[in-house]
């Protein structure tokens, strides 16, 4: 199944027999939830998901954004009615990154159907609402594993025998500035890969045949292994799904810079080359 879904596809998904469920994870780095955006208006029977409490952990050594507890997971994809024999689109405002780590965690945990809708709530011109909905419990059991995961060793070596991109803007990959992190620059050995550079002015992805020529440069060649952080794992579940829709399996680094720059025994290469 394709990883992505347009708002035309969306749309007619929802008028049929068997309409998927709808995630609303709209979010922003650092800002407060938009959850009083999606109750002004949303896809109708959207439910609302919080990246910051429903999609990640608590901070801390694991980074700022770590995998989420699976119970309190598997607990608010339920509640927002999941199962695992029904589709599920998840969308956010545009930019991309809060589906994506939805996407990236329902199918790491195992649901086997799920897309994101190309462009997000600002590419849909259908029908919104604000009423909230009050979706029948879902029967979703999350047993992660189903994607492949890097912790910290594991994209160090991965610098070193395959490829490790890195999705931050370039800046924060050559150590110039370090808005949020205590270091900056990168792990050695990886490529500076920005996700901005995966998707058009509009927030949709390149085409598919694009993503692949971008990846190829870049080393994404057919045998070597693919892994991708960023600075929490969430902008890199974005990337993750760029190189997806190119046809590139990818790990995710989950506690990326966030947690690789809190340990000081870590190594940090600055500067535009990966070493």
């Amino acid at each position: 199944m394709n990883a992505i879904i347009s708002a035309p596809e969306l749309a007619s998904d929802l008028a049929g027999p068997n309409p998927p469920v709808v995630l609303d994870v709209r979010w922003q780095l650092g800002g407060p939830s938009l959850r009083s955006e999606y109750e002004k208006a949303h896809i109708p029977g959207a439910v609302f998901v919080d990246l910051d409490s429903e999609l990640a952990g608590p901070a801390g050594v694991g980074g700022r954004h770590p995998l989420p507890d699976p119970e309190v997971f598997g607990a608010a994809m339920r509640a927002a009615g999941v199962s695992a024999d029904r589709d599920v689109v998840v969308y956010d405002g545009g930019l991309g990154w809060g589906a994506a780590r939805a996407w990236w965690l329902l199918g790491y945990t195992g649901h086997p159907s799920v897309r994101v809708l190309d462009g997000g709530f600002t590419a849909w011109s259908g029908p919104v609402s604000s009423e909230l909905p009050a979706p029948a419990a879902g029967s979703f059991v999350p047993v992660p594993g189903a994607r492949p995961l890097l912790d910290a060793d594991g994209a160090a070596a991965l610098a070193r025998t395959g490829l490790l991109l890195d999705a931050r803007a370039g800046e924060r990959y050559r150590g110039e500035v370090e808005p949020i992190d205590p270091v900056g620059g990168h792990i050695p050995g990886a490529v500076s890969a920005p996700t901005t550079q995966n998707v058009t002015d509009d927030g949709r992805f390149l085409p598919a045949a694009e993503l692949a020529d971008r990846f190829k440069s870049l080393g994404a060649a057919g045998t070597s292994e693919v892994g991708v952080y960023c600075g929490s794992g969430v902008s890199g579940a974005h990337e993750v799904l760029a190189l997806a829709v190119a046809g590139i399996p990818a790990a995710l680094y989950a506690g990326s810079w966030s947690e690789w720059s809190n340990d000081g025994s870590r190594p940090v290469a600055v500067g535009p080359d990966p070493q």
